[in-house]
């Protein structure tokens, strides 16, 4: 982008936004070639790391630049061939199970330009790859190249014609069976949500999903590896989509506005606190802190305030289990509160390295007994990690 050809009128509206920015996020930036240059790049490195959430331009990112977290591009100008399949390509960085493809909206008609860029840079056939496929296709069904794939209607109505719920799934088949046809579901559920037309049309109510989420959460807790730390490939035949159950999955803000519920129920509804444990339950983040949101529930009493109650009912119970699990395992103190402090501020507990040694009490490197206290320290600090993530 060629700032020096802007004519005054658009050098003036360009130094007004890059004025908003330097306000917003303490800069020094202007339409100067290397500032301007410098500005282009804190922008991409912004958007790129989620800083910024949305970009309105006009020419500027539209080429060039590469963030794999954006996923939507709004368009209200006529782009044709090169220039379109550029813009389009903002979109479709392939960033994790979730985000597989990008989503376009359109303000003007852009079909036949997009038909023939795509025909232009790839081949007749191209638009099948490039392009998703209408939304009756992937809720309905389709067949390509002689192959039936089944809709989401299909994969639903057989997930409740196969696995009630309420019915137990028993012996190896049936559970790989389940872990497959949910794992194709929310995939396509996955898929299906860009679409508006989704809305209303889930079948599946948000309760009977949580419960299936929640079997699924159970099978992968059954069934994965010891020691593997969540992987997801339990074995050549199943993968567990945890990356999509973590994206429909719910958070402690959901669960603290139904719990200020039940407290306004004068902890009376008890379908509220049913709705609690089904949307812990279905959440692989929450379910370790069941026991500490569940205690917490019991506290309730009038008088409670429950947002601020529960950050001080969090900060009490993390000291109280920190100093039991000191005591128990006779760590010291100081290194291991540092260590504690350290993995909450970087969002991962390190298992490995001089780090973990160093909060460890003396113990013989002969024998094995150092190794085995070692494994079940780590294991206990985990788990106070966990519980305590996202909390603190």
């Amino acid at each position: 982008f060629d700032n020096e050809r802007l004519d005054q009128s658009a050098r003036d509206a360009l130094e007004a936004a890059i004025a908003d920015y330097n306000k917003m996020f303490k800069t020094n930036f202007d339409t100067s070639r290397d500032r301007f240059e410098n500005y282009y790049k804190d922008v991409a490195r912004r958007v790129k790391d989620r800083e910024v959430d949305m970009l309105i331009v006009v020419n500027m990112f539209l080429t060039g630049f590469d963030a794999t977290t954006l996923n939507t591009l709004w368009v209200d100008k006529n782009l044709r061939l090169h220039g379109l399949i550029q813009a389009f390509s903002r979109t479709n960085r392939i960033l994790n199970r979730v985000k597989t493809f990008g989503n376009i909206v359109c303000f003007r008609y852009l079909k036949e330009a997009t038909d023939e860029a795509i025909a232009l840079f790839g081949d007749k056939e191209a638009g099948g790859i490039v392009l998703l496929k209408t939304f009756e296709e992937y809720y309905d069904g389709y067949e390509d190249k002689g192959k039936k794939y089944p809709g989401y209607k299909a994969l639903v109505e057989e997930l409740q014609r196969e696995f009630p719920l309420g019915k137990a799934i028993v012996g190896e088949e049936k559970k790989k069976a389940f872990i497959k046809l949910f794992g194709a579901l929310l995939r396509q559920r996955n898929i299906l949500t860009a679409f508006d037309e989704f809305e209303g049309r889930e079948i599946l109510s948000q309760r009977d999903l949580q419960d299936y989420q929640s079997r699924y959460i159970d099978l992968y807790q059954e069934l994965r590896p010891q020691g593997e730390g969540g992987k997801e490939n339990i074995n050549d035949d199943i993968i567990f989509e945890m990356e999509l159950i973590k994206q429909i999955e719910v958070n402690i803000d959901y669960i603290l506005m139904l719990v200020a519920q039940y407290h306004e129920s004068n902890c009376s509804n008890k379908e509220i606190l049913a709705t609690i444990d089904k949307a812990i339950s279905s959440s692989i983040e929450l379910r370790s802190k069941k026991e500490l949101i569940i205690s917490f529930v019991d506290r309730i009493s009038a008088g409670t305030k429950v947002d601020e109650d529960w950050r001080k009912f969090v900060d009490e119970q993390k000291e109280t289990d920190l100093s039991a699990l000191i005591q128990e395992e006779e760590l010291k103190e100081e290194e291991t509160r540092s260590f504690v402090d350290n993995a909450f501020r970087d969002g991962f507990l390190k298992t490995t390295g001089m780090d973990i040694d160093t909060i460890l009490p003396p113990l013989s490197r002969f024998g094995g007994r150092r190794e085995k206290t070692k494994e079940g320290i780590i294991a206990k600090l985990l788990a106070f990690f966990e519980k305590y993530l996202g909390l603190v």
